[in-house]
């Protein structure tokens, strides 16, 4: 046999694997399935209000420093770099406010209306 068969193969057994408890679901919807919508929405609020936080902690890292670099070669255009410097946080800083927000939304009001 070849890596790439062999590759294959296995590719297969860890997709089969992976997919299997996707169809091991109860037969009725009981009375704990809201309480693990909730749950489970509370969970992804929090992952994604962690990855947007990170994220643009990152970008506006990556910002500010280019900037810097950029008022260090050309001085005299420092006022204008620092304008396009301030509105790039600003909307970098608004994406995050937004997952804010609908994390917020997802923590206090129930899903699905009830």
């Amino acid at each position: 046999m070849s890596k790439r068969s062999v590759l294959t193969a296995v590719l297969f057994l860890a997709a089969g694997a992976f997919a299997s408890p996707l169809y091991a679901q109860g037969a009725t919807a009981g009375p704990g399935d809201h309480a693990e919508i909730i749950r489970w929405s509370i969970i992804t609020a929090g992952f994604a209000l962690g990855f947007a936080a990170a994220f643009g902690a990152l970008a506006q890292g990556r910002a500010i420093s280019a900037a810097a670099e950029a008022i260090a070669r050309n001085p005299s255009a420092t006022g204008d770099i620092r304008g396009a410097l301030i509105l790039g946080l600003v909307l970098i800083e608004s994406l995050v406010i937004y997952v804010l927000l609908i994390s917020l939304i997802l923590f206090f009001l129930p899903p699905f209306g009830k």
